[in-house]
């Protein structure tokens, strides 16, 4: 059973995308830890409900809860559906289908921040935690393609960065992380893992709740894989 030791009893956890394969895992798991007092679970199908499109939907979400949040897990995340596929060349690059990517993976992710990170505490440790990709590692980048899904990746990264040197500032003990979550069994890579091995989502969270737990506030702003190894920018 996980617990999250380094956070405060009784602590409070915030999961967007909670409906999804990787964040009912996660409401699982906090749900379980005797430390952990409340878990507040957003997603589009939640009331309220929290759209990427519609800022006002997530300001909304963040005004209902009063008080100190000391977990906030943005387990969110959109590569393909019907329409939008992974480009393989740039011939294919479709600027909806960009903007589509980057308002879902980056945009949104950063209202999420704007919007729930004043309700972390001041003098406490806290958590943002993102769940990105290793394929939106620009150095670690050595076959190409996806380029959408990869931009919209590294974009994430970059906002997060910028939002944990300035909310940093202010509160000295909270920490910003992005994870790279692994190959995970989510209809998310459903169409891409044929012959890979992956994980289910309760172990990838458990495995990203342990990482987190053992991060330090001076290593807010960094990029982290299920493992707990660093990932290159």
């Amino acid at each position: 059973m996980i617990s999250m030791k380094s956070l405060s009893k009784d602590y409070r956890a915030v999961v967007a995308g909670s409906t999804g394969g990787i964040g009912s895992a996660f409401v699982d798991l906090l749900k379980q830890d005797e430390n952990c007092a409340e878990v507040f679970e957003f997603s589009r199908t939640t009331w309220p409900a929290i759209k990427f499109e519609d800022e006002t939907s997530i300001k909304a979400a963040a005004g209902t809860i009063k008080g100190d949040v000391h977990l906030v897990i943005d387990a969110t995340g959109f590569l393909s559906d019907e329409i939008i596929k992974p480009e393989k060349s740039l011939k294919t690059l479709e600027p909806q289908n960009m903007m589509r990517l980057f308002e879902l993976n980056a945009m949104g992710p950063a209202l999420l921040m704007k919007h729930f990170s004043p309700l972390m505490p001041r003098r406490e440790r806290a958590i943002f935690a993102t769940l990105s990709a290793r394929v939106g590692s620009i150095g670690d980048n050595s076959l190409g393609g996806w380029y959408s899904y990869r931009a919209s990746k590294a974009a994430l990264n970059m906002l997060l960065k910028c939002t944990a040197i300035e909310v940093g500032r202010n509160k000295p003990e909270a920490i910003f992380a992005a994870m790279h979550p692994g190959t995970v069994e989510t209809s998310l890579s459903d169409p891409f893992a044929t012959d890979r091995e992956r994980f289910t989502p309760t172990h990838s969270a458990s495995q990203m709740l342990q990482v987190l737990d053992g991060l330090q506030p001076q290593q807010t702003g960094t990029f982290w894989d299920y493992k707990g190894d660093p990932v290159e920018w």
